[in-house]
């Protein structure tokens, strides 16, 4: 497979005004995905795209460009405004359009932007189709003939056709009235529609978050700083609380004395609930970052348990593989396969929702059986040529290791995919054999050719 010249982990992302978040870049992008739409339409049809985004500043001036090489490779778009990532997956399946676009940096801050791909079915493109756009952008702009040109326009009831979708998920016999929940939307994408699925659900709810301007996207607020709605649920005398990032697919939630689950629990509420209804369809995915506690935990319940490769596309692969339903991250993208093609946020926190409504339970109560592992990471900085990994010493502590943490924790030693660093993780159930055991092997790996520990 070659390798993504512009394409990471999930489209396209960097600092607005820094290549390629530019709009110049961001208007061939548009160009190349409509002239592959283009290629793969029956004759005679004119394809189409639906264009989601978050609340950045940016937004507006990366909405136009998309827009208009859309428009230049003969391609209509369908404007939603601000809606989650998810809402977008959904709607391009429901719209029978033939690609979704998010304009959005996630959980990054505001200076950020990117954007993510969705194919006519709702899913994440594969590599194959990223660099099939990849290959079109080195092709340059060619704008079809005036009478080709794509049109625009707005769907205006995009937001109510997503909570109704939402609100599906939820058993229709079942009602969240009685309970009171402080939601933060990160002043990001689901601002608007985060609160109102769970108020016509029937709960009390209290908005953070909900005050977009542009720029204060994440900013000390959502999923990415839990600690502020941990403080305002214990304020508000919440029941719980729902933290959201900026495009709403990662979720974290908080009890009401302001103690912080993260994805890792919330899938582990959501699997042994499903399991004890006959639910589960399966096993569960995690990534090589979940929580060695979370392995444990499913063993003891006899629930099978995979790992796939860090980033929420790996963990869809490999629930698809093994035909399973449930999987996520500790980072809060947790996949309800029978729910939605994607991860999302709003849809992960009715699905925990249900197990506390049906078990009568609390978030605490819920994830009891589960004990997270200490955890230390360490990034050490290294020459990307470097022979790390060959080196005798590293090899040596690595094994001294494994041999000490047998059954009582784990190693996670991975180059980074986005950086010059080598990530060193170590879990036990001691926190002090957790630290010293990453600090050995950081040191190890450090001092091979080149390297400087981070």
């Amino acid at each position: 497979m070659s390798k993504r010249k512009y394409f990471g982990t999930d489209g396209v992302r960097g600092e607005v005004g820094t290549a390629p978040i530019t709009p110049d870049f961001i208007m061939q992008l548009g160009h190349a995905t409509g002239r592959v739409l283009r290629a793969q339409a029956k004759p005679g049809k004119r394809p189409a795209v639906l264009i989601g985004k978050d609340t950045r500043i940016s937004g507006y001036m990366l909405e136009a460009a998309l827009e208009a090489g859309l428009s230049a490779a003969g391609v209509d778009t369908y404007l939603t405004g601000p809606l989650p990532t998810p809402a977008i997956a959904y709607l391009t399946r429901a719209l029978r359009v033939q690609a979704g676009l998010v304009i959005s940096a996630s959980h990054n801050p505001f200076p950020d932007n990117g954007i993510k791909f969705f194919n006519a079915q709702g899913d994440k493109l594969s590599d194959e189709a990223e660099l099939a756009i990849e290959a079109e952008i080195d092709k340059g702009l060619r704008c079809v003939s005036s009478g080709e040109l794509g049109k625009a326009k707005r769907v205006n009831d995009a937001a109510g056709r997503y909570i109704e979708f939402c609100k599906r998920a939820f058993p229709a016999d079942l009602s969240l009235r009685g309970l009171k929940i402080v939601v933060d939307c990160a002043h990001g994408a689901a601002y608007q529609v985060g609160p109102a699925v769970f108020h016509e659900l029937g709960a009390d709810v209290v908005s953070l978050g909900a005050s977009p301007d542009g720029m204060n996207i994440n900013k000390g607020v959502g999923a990415t700083h839990p600690e502020y709605l941990s403080e305002m649920v214990v304020k508000h005398e919440a029941d719980l609380g729902i933290a959201l990032d900026g495009d709403a697919d990662r979720l974290l939630m908080v009890d009401r004395n302001g103690k912080t689950y993260d994805g890792d629990q919330l899938v582990y509420i959501i699997a042994s609930h499903r399991a004890s209804k006959g639910e589960l369809g399966g096993g569960v995915v995690g990534t090589q970052m979940t929580n060695y506690g979370l392995e444990q935990a499913f063993a003891r319940r006899g629930m099978p348990f995979a790992r796939a490769k860090v980033g929420d596309r790996y963990v869809l692969e490999v629930l698809r593989e093994k035909n399973w339903l449930i999987g996520g991250e500790n980072s809060g993208h947790i996949l309800c396969l029978d729910r939605h093609s994607t991860g999302d946020a709003i849809i992960a926190a009715l699905e925990v929702l249900r197990a506390l409504v049906e078990g009568n339970a609390s978030l605490a109560e819920a994830a009891s059986d589960v004990t997270l592992l200490p955890q230390e990471l360490i990034n050490v900085r290294i020459d990307k040529a470097s022979p790390w990994a060959d080196k005798p010493a590293v090899k040596a502590v690595l094994a001294e290791w494994e041999a000490k943490l047998t059954g009582h924790g784990r190693i996670l030693l991975r180059p980074s995919g986005t950086e010059p660093v080598v990530r060193v993780m170590v879990e036990a159930e001691d926190g002090a054999v957790a630290k010293a055991g990453a600090a050995a092997i950081a040191e190890a790996v450090a001092a091979t050719a080149s390297a400087v520990t981070a």
